[in-house]
């Protein structure tokens, strides 16, 4: 199967300089999230893949070739990077018949990613009467059509309602398990948890992270143990007294930090200590997300008085 290899790219526009020296690879078999703060070169990036831009130094292929060397483009590489890219008038299976006949797709194709989509039943509908959700269902389904074995997303659930969400998550799963190439731009932190197994993070154009999602969180949010007894001085002595780096809340539960629930487990246990309450809390995407980025968002947001 193929890869994506970006190396030293770099793209400036005038004296800003959206992507600086990048260098990464989105190996086949695996979904690898594209993160980043607003401004921080996704979208650049994915056009300097797709040959929409011209970088300014150093190279992005795919394969091994520029995407302007491919032959068959469609059926090599599929790509979502705007959903109103289809023409309004069109209906959605005349959309994608126009593409398949353009890229020498067999006709079947058009009918089946729009089955896969969930199109079907719209797919005489001019796309004008389309919903943002069913505008990106339609983009998914030409990014499909030539069968490609890289797959480029750009923000997929964008518009999708908690079913399409859960069938994004579904298809992005399934098409790494082909052994695709999958590269997804996404600012939803959750839900790139759930289908992501790897992760490429920008910041003002520059690599900040080249890791698989456990490693990523793994390193920079600690889990913390939840715990709470009838007693929560007796408690926060006995968490004291064996070296527990623990904080106490409003409501007499402990956070402890660096600990293993069942480590708290036994020694609560074993020190007579009646449990109300013991919960593990893994650290999240999101919490690892932000304490990389804080320092990287190209527009942010600063508290108010009122």
């Amino acid at each position: 199967m193929t890869s994506i290899d970006v190396r030293d790219l770099t793209k400036e526009y005038g004296a800003r300089r959206a992507v600086d020296g990048l260098s990464f690879s989105v190996r086949p078999g695996r979904v690898t999230g594209f993160l980043g703060p607003n401004g921080a070169g996704k979208s650049t990036t994915m056009r300097l893949v797709l040959g929409l831009d011209r970088p300014t130094s150093g190279t992005a292929t795919i394969g091994g070739r520029a995407y302007a060397a491919l032959r068959e483009p469609l059926r090599r590489v599929g790509a979502l990077l705007e959903a109103g890219a289809a023409h309004r008038s069109r209906t959605a299976r005349d959309h994608l018949r126009a593409l398949a006949a353009s890229n020498r797709v067999p006709g079947a194709r058009v009918d089946a990613v729009l089955e896969r989509t969930g199109l079907a039943e719209v797919a005489r509908r001019r796309v004008g009467t389309y919903s943002l959700g069913m505008r990106q269902r339609l983009g998914i389904a030409a990014a499909l059509l030539g069968d490609p074995e890289v797959i480029l997303l750009d923000e997929p659930a964008n518009g999708l309602d908690p079913e399409g969400i859960v069938w994004i998550r579904t298809l992005l799963r399934g098409l790494a398990a082909d052994g695709r190439t999958v590269l997804v731009s996404s600012h939803l932190m959750n839900e790139t948890a759930s289908f992501a197994d790897h992760l490429v993070v920008l910041g003002r154009g520059r690599l900040l992270a080249d890791t698989s999602v456990r490693q990523f969180i793994d390193a920079r949010v600690q889990p913390e143990v939840r715990v709470r007894s009838a007693d929560a001085g007796v408690l926060g002595e006995l968490l004291a007294r064996h070296g527990h780096d623990a904080v106490r809340h409003a409501d007499g539960a402990w956070t402890v930090r660096h600990a293993r629930a069942e480590q708290l487990g036994h020694l609560l246990a074993r020190e007579g200590v009646p449990v109300l309450e013991l919960a593990y809390r893994e650290g999240t995407l999101e919490q690892a997300y932000l304490d990389l980025t804080a320092a990287e968002a190209e527009f942010s947001t600063q508290p108010q008085e009122v």
